[in-house]
């Protein structure tokens, strides 16, 4: 067998086990999808909320009260990742849970590895397809994002607004109660 029939054999292996995984089947078909990607045949759509952050990151918003930036700020979290100020997950997960997070993370790393192996020359197809391009359009359009949002809560803060029109603002920590220390005379 060639290396790279042992590469489309395990790439279609891996396919067959992402299936039996639901949380994992994106992550491993978006992986998967990666030499299609490369000749700009897929591309992941841009949420229209981030295009016109991207247009406008520091514009008026429509609706300045509390309850209208909170509205835009909920879109914008739909479209990215959490906040900074996001609380935790809760709850820490287990040893178990966080060694099949692991491995999972493994098994998509290795499939989008031999995926992009596929392609020789990759950077120039990717530059040459258009690739590259869109690319860097996705990743303004989610910088536009983050800053539209940072720019809102700001705005929010500034009227006295609460979360999400304003960033969380963290739990003071419990104070504990104070001991006194008697001195003893000498």
């Amino acid at each position: 067998m060639k290396p790279r029939d042992v590469s489309l054999l395990s790439l279609l292996a891996l396919l067959g086990f992402s299936a039996c995984s639901k949380p994992q089947t994106a992550r491993m078909t978006s992986a998967a999808t990666t030499p299609l990607g490369d000749l700009n045949l897929v591309r992941a759509k841009i949420p229209p909320v981030l295009l016109a952050a991207q247009k406008t990151p520091y514009g008026t918003p429509v609706d300045p009260s509390c309850e209208g930036l909170a509205t835009e700020v909920r879109l914008l979290d739909a479209a990215l990742a959490p906040d900074l100020d996001a609380p935790p997950a809760s709850g820490s997960p287990s040893l178990i849970e966080r060694g099949r997070t692991e491995a999972d993370g493994a098994a998509v790393g290795a499939l989008k590895h031999t995926a992009e192996g596929l392609i020789p020359f990759r950077g120039w197809v990717r530059k040459l397809s258009g690739a590259e391009r869109y690319s860097k359009l996705v990743t303004d359009a989610i910088t536009a994002g983050i800053i539209r949002r940072a720019y809102l809560k700001g705005l929010g803060q500034a009227q006295g607004c609460l979360a999400p029109a304003a960033p969380l603002r963290p739990s003071p920590p419990p104070v504990a109660p104070e001991r006194r220390v008697q001195s003893t005379p000498q």
